[in-house]
């Protein structure tokens, strides 16, 4: 009976897994393949570690919706990334511009990988100078 309850109990956490548009947004291959480097381009604002394509959250379903609007009506894609843009921020772009508020996110690996090379020379260079307690206990004992 216990059994019964505990499988009933998971089955009602667990929520279903929802489809993600499984069918082509257009018939033409050259409009499909932007709408799949769009959505693609394009964050979840919601899931925020997702892209648009790979979200089922409502939100995204109706970026997709919008995306393939905004191709339909024969906007480029830059125009659909600066309307998205306008609208959500540029939270929302994968790769944003570098200008003056981002340029931190841009140089943050090349400072990360400096500081700790610079780190570990300085921690070998400090270990090498340090005496060699094995070759003074040695010499000492005989």
């Amino acid at each position: 009976m216990k059994a019964l309850l505990l499988a009933v109990f998971i089955a009602l956490c667990v929520q279903p897994a929802l489809a993600i548009d499984t069918a082509p947004a257009f018939d033409d291959p050259a409009l499909q393949a932007r709408y799949n480097k769009l959505i693609h381009e394009l964050r979840c604002v919601q899931c925020r570690s997702q892209s648009i394509a790979d979200s089922n959250v409502g939100l995204a379903a109706d970026l997709r919706r919008e995306v393939r609007e905004l191709i339909a009506a024969g906007k480029s894609d830059q125009e659909i990334l600066t309307y998205m843009t306008d609208r959500y921020g540029e939270y929302i772009l994968y790769k944003p511009p570098l200008n003056s508020t981002t340029w931190l996110l841009w140089a943050a690996p090349v400072l990360l990988l400096v500081i700790g090379g610079t780190v570990a020379a300085v921690v070998i260079v400090r270990k090498s100078r340090l005496p060699d307690d094995d070759a003074e206990t040695s010499s000492g004992a005989s």
